[in-house]
């Protein structure tokens, strides 16, 4: 319940809050040309629109916790779905404004 809850969120917007650990791995699912435009401080870019992304989240460490989030919150719902198929823990942070608020993390070039 608690995961359909912040799947509806991340549409209207991210949590509140988001508790990162030293271990969590922030991903920007964004293209690359959107990433070098300003990302959260710290995050990886594993493009959804690449047709690798699906091969990517298979080779990702499954004892992680994981953090996702894009422009607007769509494409980080679809990530997510991938991911939590692929057994990940993964929270959406919806858009890239909703996460850095949720998460306190700053938007770096």
């Amino acid at each position: 319940m608690l995961t359909l809850a912040l799947g509806v969120s991340g549409c209207a917007g991210s949590p509140a809050s988001i508790e990162l650990s030293a271990d969590t791995v922030i991903v920007d699912v964004r293209t690359p040309a959107e990433y070098a435009t300003g990302h959260l401080d710290g995050a990886v870019n594993i493009d959804l629109q690449s047709p690798t992304f699906d091969d990517v989240v298979a080779d990702l460490d499954s004892d992680t916790d994981y953090v996702v989030y894009c422009q607007s919150g769509n494409r980080s719902a679809q990530a997510v779905s991938v991911m939590e198929d692929a057994d990940l823990a993964v929270q959406d942070a919806g858009g890239i404004d909703e996460a850095a608020k949720a998460t306190g993390l700053p938007v770096v070039p």
